[in-house]
């Protein structure tokens, strides 16, 4: 819930007298502020909070109490008070599942009602037990919206200005920061731009990817997801147009003249098809053509234990990509963590099948899901049909023209000059081959050159080529299967060069 409907919500639950609030939040010292100014327009005073937590005790304004350290004692002393007021609790979330901690909200709910007295319990990822869930309003007190990130951007460039910077940005720059720090806590996102702009002479666009850098580090503290730097453009993928020209006609959805002309940005991508044809370095590319960070989401880790349940870590991930949103999320190899086989066995396998179907299906945030898949027969009819991939594409082996810019990209890539080469004859002797094959010959080619102390020449490639065994070769079957498989169920992602 973002922070402004968060705040509505707040002042709804007082407004109907609600005695006791749960707010879920990372910002702590932001609700407390929230709390301490909607206290003082309730009141039409400066009457403070009276607060509690583990180490200071109970404390309003010059009262402390430090004796009163338990949450027990602490609610006595709530429900003891007579005088309308906020009663803030930081601490008390991990002892909700304490049966004297639920028997003393109920009190404090019963005591607290119509008497102008509000019990605001504080914690970063709240889940209430069951018994208590009727006396506690839950609420969602979210991260920094777009204009307050704006406001904490213009500031800090406004502090870096007066230090001797020149600020450079535009309007488009402003915003594209704005939502590279979407994610971050006000605390976070105001160290972020501290650490970027020390020292620095001149602000420009370049910012705005070192801020979607920044967010490798809330991958990190989740475990699950991974960030992924990528430099990959369209221009290192070789061929492949259909793709490509769908990838570039979207690449301006998510912004908000998008918006205004009541355009939605796109729900996601499913690439299937033969390995090693550059399913991967596809997704890395709408990466930069989007200027989006890319996350990448590990099933493997999702479904090991080490985050806690799979379905809880699925869903923790899950709320983590929507916070971080406009972002790419990445499922690599999809059919090994969501396919027929775990939709039909009953157990966790299923329920976070069902969890993404649904989520693909309902998801309100800008978050655009990129998904790979070798073993296409595994993938069940309900993930490929319309309403939750926006386009389902097939990338085949390459043919003969897109051969020639494979060659081509991997040559220029290490400096050498293609024009020594004849591109179309590598292309004919490497029929059937995929990408990655492609680029195995080059490379090998190159340490042969190396080893001489020579320039690459034409017959290093020939004689790699003629000692290598392609996978079209070694999968025949498998590849004639895939093919009879995508021909009606999927568009092709290459150009005919017929």
């Amino acid at each position: 819930m973002p922070r402004t409907a968060g705040i509505t919500a707040l002042k709804r639950a007082l407004m109907a007298g609600t005695p006791v609030i749960a707010i879920s939040s990372w910002e702590e010292e932001q609700v407390i502020a929230t709390l301490a100014a909607i206290s003082r327009s309730v009141f039409q005073s400066d009457k403070t909070l009276t607060q509690w937590d583990l180490q200071a005790g109970l404390t309003a304004g010059d009262l402390n109490q430090p004796g009163v350290t338990t949450p027990e004692a602490a609610l006595e002393a709530a429900v003891r008070a007579t005088e309308p007021g906020f009663f803030v609790f930081r601490d008390i979330i991990p002892f909700l599942e304490k049966p004297e901690i639920q028997r003393r909200l109920r009190t404090v709910n019963t005591a607290f009602r119509g008497q102008n007295r509000f019990l605001f319990l504080l914690g970063g990822d709240i889940h209430l037990p069951v018994d208590v869930r009727k006396d506690v309003y839950l609420l969602d007190f979210g991260l920094p919206d777009q204009a307050e990130l704006t406001d904490l951007i213009e500031r800090a460039f406004a502090s870096a200005t007066k230090r001797g910077a020149e600020n450079k940005m535009t309007p488009e720059n402003l915003a594209a920061a704005a939502t590279a720090l979407q994610g971050f806590t006000t605390t976070e996102a105001q160290q972020c731009l501290t650490k970027l702009l020390w020292g620095v002479k001149v602000i420009d666009g370049s910012i705005v990817k070192q801020l979607q850098e920044e967010k490798e580090q809330l991958a990190r503290k989740e475990g699950i997801l991974e960030y992924v730097r990528t430099d990959s453009s369209l221009e290192d993928v070789g061929g492949l147009e259909n793709l490509k020209n769908w990838l570039t006609k979207r690449r301006r959805l998510f912004s908000p003249e998008a918006a205004a002309a009541g355009l939605r940005p796109p729900r996601g991508l499913l690439m299937m098809g033969i390995s090693g044809c550059g399913k991967s370095l596809s997704v890395k590319a709408i990466s930069s053509l989007w200027n989006l960070p890319l996350f990448r989401l590990d099933m493997n880790q999702v479904y090991s234990g080490l985050h806690g349940s799979p379905e809880g870590a699925f869903h923790r991930a899950i709320k983590s990509i929507e916070a971080m949103a406009p972002a790419i999320l990445w499922f690599d190899e999809i059919e090994g963590g969501i396919s027929s086989s775990t939709m039909k066995d009953g157990s966790t396998g299923s329920h976070i099948f069902s969890a993404f179907l649904t989520w693909m299906q309902e998801k309100k945030a800008d978050v655009f899901v990129a998904a790979t898949a070798n073993r296409i027969d595994l993938l069940p009819a309900e993930i490929i049909r319309k309403g939750r991939f926006d386009q389902v594409f097939f990338i085949d082996l390459p043919n003969d023209r897109e051969r020639e810019e494979i060659f081509k990209v991997h040559l220029q890539r290490r400096g050498v000059d293609t024009a020594t080469f004849d591109l179309t004859l590598l292309s004919v002797s490497t029929e059937f081959w995929n990408g990655a094959e492609i680029e195995h010959v080059v490379e090998a080619a190159m340490v042969e050159a190396f080893d001489r102390g020579a320039q690459l020449t034409l017959d290093d490639l020939y004689t790699i080529i003629r000692g290598t065994v392609p996978l079209s070769r070694t999968m025949a079957e498998q590849i004639k299967f895939i093919r009879a498989w995508a021909s009606e169920r999927a568009i092709s992602a290459s150009k005919s060069d017929k």
